[in-house]
């Protein structure tokens, strides 16, 4: 069995860098194919269908289950990419510039998994429109409020590593989260506010699946 991963890298300075391979299932991080990039601005409808399919070599974007991109969310639209590839599983924007998650769009219905680290995300509003949320990396940040967490009851991990949380008072949110397993909370100034056993406690008797 196979699946297909399609990579792009949508920063201005990388726009000769989209690529696209079919790969064995069990092949867990594929080398990029090569791609001989057209004059044409690959920033116009930046994820319209045909641009995605151009980049393929298929028109059957269903076989699409992990994305890895780079984009500017300043400088283009996601638009509604996620109508195009409704069995996207994994989704990769670390390094990209993202400001709010609600720049992905409310087309991810089927995501699983979310890699949004060193964004410069500051808010996590339209995270609750995404799909069904199992895992979400969003270290080294500028998130504060933790309240659209509160809404992911299939989240099961979350990464805040190195954000600017600073009051115990917003682990509350994280209450709702009934599949939770695992957070990371390392680099926040909440660490340095409250003590490791006051955490914990706080930690266990809002979230009591978190696993220690």
């Amino acid at each position: 069995e196979y699946k297909s991963y399609l990579s792009m890298d949508l920063r201005r300075d990388h726009v000769n860098t989209p690529t696209f391979r079919i790969v064995p299932q069990n092949i867990v991080n594929p080398l990029p194919a090569s791609y001989d990039d057209s004059d044409e601005d690959i920033f116009g409808d930046i994820l319209s269908p045909s641009k995605l399919v151009s980049l393929a070599g298929t028109a059957d974007l269903s076989s699409v289950v992990s994305l890895d991109l780079i984009v500017d969310t300043s400088e283009s639209s996601l638009g509604s990419f996620g109508t195009y590839l409704p069995n996207l599983k994994e989704l990769r924007l670390s390094g990209s510039r993202i400001r709010s998650v609600r720049d992905l769009g409310t087309t991810l219905r089927n995501l699983q998994v979310l890699w949004m680290s060193r964004c410069g995300l500051t808010d996590l509003d339209g995270i609750s429109s995404v799909g069904q949320i199992k895992e979400l990396y969003i270290s080294y940040n500028e998130i504060e409020d933790l309240s659209p967490l509160g809404m992911l009851d299939t989240l099961e991990l979350v990464d805040l590593e190195n954000n600017n949380i600073s009051s115990i008072t917003q682990l509350e949110f994280l209450c709702m989260c009934s599949s939770l397993t695992s957070i990371s909370l390392e680099g926040n100034p909440v660490i340095r506010t409250a003590s490791e056993k006051e955490l914990q406690s706080t930690l266990k008797r809002l979230v009591p699946s978190l696993l220690y």
